[in-house]
């Protein structure tokens, strides 16, 4: 297995508090508090990631635990090719800027950066490495907190499957990104053309069903009272036969986290719409008839 020295991504990450961000800081309206934030699948060191919006997501809320869900670094493409824009770093480097200020980070690797999985109890500069971990909401409920690679069949099974998968997967998020560079050419919001793909395609559908229940089912097992992960790239909030199932979905596709507000309230927050939203003038308010 690989380690994290020998994949070519920056050799010493930015430090938040002696260096300046590629995109500095910058909040419009009013910064979000929340009790805990969950994101996954944001596939740093790939073409595919939304790094713009994800750092537009960190400038705008705060938390006291962040937990990144998996996948954060794409370690699969990083060893076929070496792609680590300035973006990328901002992204780390607004992490570490929180951990450094005291919000509770904690990591836990999925299969696309699986070469951290080794580092299971280590602390990184204030960033925990879990394989997994457990969340109590502020109403006492108990949530296991891991990526999800370890429910998927393909992924246990046949591993090679697994990378012809994401071989066709990558085309696919190519031309997501092709179309939307076309879309912001004109002016245009995001649009993710590998949603629309994949909830079309049934045993897409059927697959995000049976992997949902397989998830909650492992859940129950557990004794806890709800399971939150991400991997699949679909974000989700339901009840599964007594258990509560989250995904926190991802941010090449959907751009979305699930949050847990100070009631223990749970919400999944659709990054793309709000910024769309907030571009959006608001409309004019006509003085009431005399």
């Amino acid at each position: 297995m690989a380690s994290i020295s020998t994949l070519p991504i920056p050799a010493r990450f930015p430090d938040p508090f002696t260096t300046d961000p590629h995109i500095p800081e910058r909040v419009i309206g009013e910064r979000r508090n929340y009790r805990a934030v969950w994101v996954s699948d944001i596939h740093l060191g790939t073409r595919g990631c939304n790094a713009p919006l994800l750092i537009d997501f960190f400038d705008h809320v705060d938390c006291e635990t962040l937990y990144l869900v998996g996948d954060i670094i794409d370690g699969w493409r990083l060893k076929k090719r070496h792609f680590w824009p300035p973006e990328h770093n901002d992204v780390v480097w607004r992490v570490l800027k929180r951990a450094k200020r005291g919000t509770r980070v904690v990591y836990v690797p999925g299969n696309h950066d699986e070469m951290v999985k080794p580092f299971d109890g280590f602390d990184f500069g204030g960033v925990e490495i879990r394989r997994e971990a457990i969340h109590e909401t502020a109403d006492g409920r108990k949530l296991l907190v891991v990526h999800g690679d370890e429910f998927d069949a393909v992924m246990l099974a046949h591993r090679w499957l697994a990378f012809v998968g994401d071989a066709a997967y990558t085309a696919l998020m190519k031309c997501n990104v092709v179309v939307n560079r076309i879309r912001s050419a004109f002016g245009l919001p995001y649009w993710s053309l590998s949603m629309v793909a994949k909830h079309k395609v049934k045993n897409a559908v059927q697959f995000i069903g049976r992997y949902e229940e397989v998830v909650a089912h492992a859940a129950r097992s557990r004794g806890v009272d709800g399971v939150v992960c991400g991997h699949i790239h679909s974000a989700e909030m339901r009840e599964i036969e007594g258990t509560e199932y989250y995904n926190d979905g991802d941010w090449v596709e959907g751009c979305t986290a699930l949050v847990e507000h100070h009631d223990g309230r749970m919400e999944i927050l659709h990054w793309a719409q709000e910024v769309a939203a907030r571009a959006t003038p608001a409309p004019l308010k006509l003085p009431a008839a005399a």
